[in-house]
């Protein structure tokens, strides 16, 4: 079992800066792909970036990508969601999520609310 707690988040201006964090604990991560989706009222859910906890490597969806930067802290177990130039479209419930390369997202995190005013 792998659990992940987010913390950040909140009410932020258009242009504004926000950092997500996600603490995970459980089983071995080192095979595990780190994900952050997000939901925003009436949509469905989708993908934002990820990084992979062994190399570090990271992806991003095209409507974050220059803006949002996704790293991991292998010795704190952490993975963070650096939001800038944040726009009132991302405003969303952001979840914390874990896969292997085999599976879908099969670990969630409670979720945190970013909400950007214009």
């Amino acid at each position: 079992q792998v659990q992940l707690v987010e913390s950040g988040g909140g009410l932020v201006q258009a242009g504004g800066s926000s950092r997500l964090s996600c603490a995970a604990s459980g089983r071995t991560l080192s095979n595990s792909i780190m994900g952050w989706l997000r939901q925003a009222p009436g949509k469905e859910r989708e993908f934002v970036a990820h990084v992979t906890w062994s190399g570090g490597n990271t992806l991003y969806a095209t409507s974050v990508k220059g803006r949002f930067t996704v790293s991991r802290d292998n010795a704190k177990n952490t993975v963070l969601l650096q939001m800038d130039s944040l726009k009132p479209e991302d405003t969303a419930v952001y979840y914390c999520a874990a896969r292997t390369e085999f599976t879908t997202y099969n670990y969630w995190g409670q979720g945190t609310q970013v909400t950007v005013s214009s």
